[in-house]
């Protein structure tokens, strides 16, 4: 079923595929396929593959069933573009997108290509959020000119975890960033320069900023708990949320509130 999410920056979670395979380094110690594991250990439905790819017809209806406008993060467990998943699959998805006017639905990938080429005869439903995640120069930057290619209400860039200085990027045509680091055992280390890069290049270029969490590793670059590091920069929360056409995001203390979406 659709889940009530953790995630600072969406309400509930829509896993239509679980599973993933891995193709840039920020997949590395990626989140999904430890918690694939132990929701297969768990017997947990739609887990049987553990990490391998599954389509799960089961779960296409699940947002037609909640009437409350609601943010959804589409795909926590695996990739929407993933190119074992079938255009005729992701036909499926986005007629239930298409259904439910009253929801928003935010899907990120690192498979840019395959999500330009599907849009390229079709029309991204105005409720769709379209995003790509930017972990490093060689692989997450050149994402951004697939997705500023896609006419998407909203486009948004993930740089977490974020592994490098991404230097100078084009935020033309994009509404929203989010920065973190990562979380876990095997962490990798994000410097606060490079998160002070993105947040001016945002501010120049009327960018929302979302800083998601320092991770593993704390702003003074020391290894503690990821709730001990917090989600400070600067010495406030960021929790920007681009504005969306026809309705507005409206921020509470943990979660976002949809309003006036049409």
């Amino acid at each position: 079923m659709a889940t009530v999410s953790r995630i600072e920056w969406t309400q509930h979670t829509w896993n239509p595929t679980t599973g993933c395979t891995k193709i840039s380094p920020g997949c590395r110690h990626c989140y999904a396929q430890i918690m694939a594991k132990r929701l297969q250990a768990m017997g947990m439905p739609g887990y049987d593959n553990g990490f391998g790819l599954s389509l799960l017809d089961n779960r296409l209806e699940q947002p037609l069933c909640r009437r409350k406008p609601t943010i959804y993060f589409v795909n926590s467990m695996s990739d929407l573009f993933h190119e074992g998943i079938p255009d005729r699959f992701l036909d499926r998805v986005f007629s239930v997108i298409e259904e439910t006017p009253r929801h928003i639905y935010q899907i990120l990938t690192k498979r840019s290509d395959r999500l330009r080429r599907y849009f390229a005869g079709r029309t991204v439903p105005k409720n769709t959020w379209l995003g790509v995640s930017v972990e490093d120069r060689k692989h997450g930057v050149p994402r951004i000119d697939d997705l500023r290619k896609v006419n998407a209400s909203v486009r948004f860039i993930s740089a977490e975890p974020l592994l490098e200085d991404i230097g100078e990027i084009d935020l033309g045509g994009i509404h929203w960033v989010i920065t973190g680091g990562e979380s876990g055992p095997k962490a990798r280390a994000m410097k606060a320069e490079w998160v002070e890069n993105i947040h001016r290049q945002c501010k120049r270029s009327d960018v929302a900023f979302f800083f998601k969490q320092w991770g593993g590793w704390g702003a003074d670059g020391r290894r503690r708990a990821k709730k001990h590091n917090g989600r400070a920069f600067h010495g406030r929360i960021w929790d920007e949320m681009p504005h969306y056409a026809g309705g507005t995001i409206v921020a509470s203390s943990t979660k976002r509130e949809v309003t006036g979406v049409a």
